[in-house]
């Protein structure tokens, strides 16, 4: 099967190169080309000048770019996939967007008898190293059924939401939960160093019972020690945030704790904080 990959940045390279490894020939298309270089070298895949390029041919075009600008761009834009896309041919998209785009672009893929998943993951850069990313789907049943046994290629949990655009939802529902969590933790283990309790061995006994969460177990150790060189952007988090506030004034929906978090992760930015892990919202509790 021949697949194009658009977007080779801390999670499209190695969703790439797990694909490359199945088996599948893999084009790839990445802004700055150098990395796209570095990729087919260490791949034995293919490099292409644009995304039309890499798509032509390809039964199925992956996406991996910023926000909702850049996947324009790189799907409708000047030399854009769809000016490649066979008839039948599918787009996933991966990038974290609003569900409006996913909906505008399915529709205008249809145009052109082409398909569309809006197919968000959740896992971090670790998650796509390690073949262990979730992804939560939007389309149609028959496209999703014909998706998910590439897409298990790299991770361990797949399903279809809904229609276009569930996917995309359902990924603002994931940042809403993690915002909360991690603050809540920053508090905890700020609340920790003011009681005089070892942070470490107090969250050795509050994971064993209702307080568990995966960041309470992949993040604790580095929050104490104040590393944030690694991991989800909090630039990253701000605009995806920024898209749950958006879609909240939509729906009706009520969110001061997001918004508050929100925030406060824009606080972390002032500091210099912007490219740091999102656990860092520990930093700002710590500079009062």
């Amino acid at each position: 099967m021949r697949v194009a990959f658009i977007g080779l940045g801390v999670m499209g390279y190695p969703m790439a190169g797990h694909l490359a490894k199945a088996g599948l020939d893999v084009v790839v298309y990445n802004r700055t080309r150098a990395k796209a270089e570095a990729w087919v070298d260490a791949h034995n895949g293919q490099l292409a000048s644009t995304p039309a390029a890499a798509a032509k041919g390809a039964s199925m075009v992956f996406a991996c770019v910023g926000n909702d600008a850049d996947l324009n761009a790189v799907i409708t834009g000047d030399d854009g996939a769809a000016a490649g896309m066979d008839a039948g041919a599918l787009l996933i998209d991966h990038t974290t967007t609003s569900a409006d785009i996913a909906r505008n672009l399915s529709a205008r893929l249809a145009e052109q008898d082409c398909y569309m998943l809006d197919a968000p993951v959740s896992g971090g850069q670790a998650g796509a190293e390690n073949a262990a990313l979730t992804i939560m789907v939007g389309g149609p049943q028959n496209i999703f059924d014909t998706a998910r046994p590439v897409l298990m290629h790299y991770a361990r949990a797949v399903r279809l939401m809904g229609p276009t655009g569930a996917g995309q939802l359902t990924k603002m529902v994931n940042q809403i939960c993690i915002g909360g969590l991690l603050q809540s933790l920053s508090e905890a283990l700020v609340f920790c160093e003011k009681a005089g309790l070892d942070g470490r061995a107090v969250v050795d006994v509050i994971s064993k019972g209702a307080a568990q969460s995966w960041q309470m177990e992949n993040r604790f150790e580095t929050m104490i020690d104040n590393r944030f060189d690694f991991g989800f952007a909090v630039d990253w988090m701000i605009k995806d945030l920024d898209i749950c506030l958006a879609e909240a004034e939509r729906n009706g929906a009520d969110l001061p704790i997001t918004q508050i978090i929100r925030d406060y992760y824009g606080d972390v930015r002032e500091m210099g904080g912007g490219r740091w892990d999102t656990s860092s919202l520990i930093a700002r509790l710590r500079r009062k």
